[in-house]
């Protein structure tokens, strides 16, 4: 393969219009969406106007005139879309982190109750780190033990004594994808509840959490649904606990009536309860053009679609740095079914320095910290393309031969790495 034979799968590529739905910038290379999605097109206008029109004009009485209030459940419904959910069963609030809580408290509420000899939390090790840090908080106050494992194999030895089971589907630094249903169905067999962190799988691969028959699941806006920098969470709950629990940040937009403003507690019915405060309208606005982008890809295949030319995108990732590259080790497994939308990669030492040369150059990864380190490249088929992957590759060939990497400029780290 040459990067013509690249240039020609782009003209056939039958999703290559969704591409014209971003503004990306000339001359790069984004390989950042499982960080950061790009900007829509749509989303700079629709926000000016929540912005001059329904709070500049309309003011207070755009929560009824433009259903501000309604947007936690108007964009979960179109999420559910996505992660194969019901209508009326996700809404978007808050934050990953502070949907964690909601969702583990929860769970381990009914697990108390259903169970109360089970006395761990089951995650791995490898966890994105806010997951772990919230579950030690949860853990340490309610009297569990949280218990890390090193391999996906691991768990199955644990689940008898497992009150919860909390993974996140693709694993932010590798990209592995645990297979969703059969690890909730063996979970279930042996008496524990799932918790699924949809971060790096929301808007990447098929999710289907009601056919895999989950319990919770959050994830968050402004990845792979192109929401903005600190776009809104969503989160889940399967509709047989969802009226089980009041969940624990009981705010007032999780009433049952909010306006009625009593100063008593009565949750709403279904995922409702599940706000707090409330909706931050103008990023919830954004979020709801960042997820359009996605149904827009229905008229064209579907999440499926996307799914197949992600995999096309990182086998060739795969390839070529397996044949042009030989001092790097891939770290994203090569099984199509175990594989995210990103490709990881480590070398011998430098990982955060190549990676800013390649920034320097146009190609936009990021690195993770970690053993290895490693230097992370998010595949978005929305709009990434296969000649941007021929030539991010070339770019990191000439980083490695000419040594640019080596530079000074390059060793020194920002806040966000």
């Amino acid at each position: 393969m040459n990067r013509d034979d690249a240039v020609a799968l782009d003209q056939a590529d039958p999703l290559a219009p969704l591409r014209n739905l971003f503004d990306l910038p000339e001359k790069t290379i984004y390989l950042d969406g499982n960080s950061l999605g790009a900007l829509p097109r749509a989303t700079a206008g629709r926000v000016a106007e929540v912005v001059t029109q329904e709070w500049g004009q309309g003011l207070i009485e755009s929560w009824n005139t433009a259903s501000w209030i309604t947007l936690p459940q108007r964009v979960g419904d179109k999420i559910a879309r996505i992660i194969g959910a019901g209508q009326g069963e996700v809404v978007v609030a808050d934050s990953t982190s502070l949907n964690v809580y909601k969702v583990l408290a929860s769970a381990l509420s009914i697990a108390a109750e259903d169970s109360p000899e089970r006395r761990i939390v089951v995650s791995e090790r490898s966890n994105f780190p806010t997951d772990l840090y919230i579950a030690s908080s949860l853990c340490r106050d309610r009297g569990y033990e949280l218990v890390l494992v090193d391999s996906p194999s691991e768990i199955e030895g644990l689940l008898d004594r497992t009150a919860v089971l909390m993974l996140t589907e693709v694993n932010y630094r590798t990209g592995y994808l645990h297979d969703m249903a059969s690890v909730t169905a063996l979970a279930h067999e042996r008496g524990a509840l799932t918790v699924w962190d949809l971060c790096h799988s929301a808007g990447a691969v098929p999710v289907d959490l009601r056919g895999a028959d989950a319990d919770f699941a959050i994830g968050c806006g402004y990845k792979f649904l192109n929401g903005g920098p600190g776009s809104p969470a969503f989160l889940w709950v399967s509709p047989r606990h969802v009226d089980r629990f009041s969940q624990p940040l009981s705010g007032w937009m999780g009433h049952a009536a909010p306006f009625e403003m009593s100063p008593g507690y009565r949750p709403a019915e279904g995922v409702s309860r599940y706000l707090s405060g409330t909706p931050a309208v103008i990023g919830i606005s954004a979020l709801e053009c960042g997820v359009d982008t996605l149904l827009a890809a229905e008229a064209h295949g579907g999440l499926q679609a996307l799914r197949e030319k992600s995999l096309a995108l990182t086998r060739l990732f795969a390839d070529l740095v397996g044949s042009r590259l030989p001092g790097f080790t891939i770290e994203s497994p090569l099984d199509d079914a175990r594989r995210g939308s990103q490709l990881s990669l480590s070398t011998g030492e430098g990982a955060y320095a190549i990676v800013q040369a390649l920034i320097e150059r146009g190609v936009v990864g990021d690195f993770r910290a970690g053993s290895p380190d490693i230097l992370r490249f998010g595949v978005t088929p929305l709009y990434t393309r296969y000649v941007d992957i021929w030539d991010a590759v070339d770019h990191l060939v000439a980083v490695m031969d000419n040594d640019e990497w080596r530079a000074e400029r390059f060793w020194t780290r920002g806040a966000v790495t």
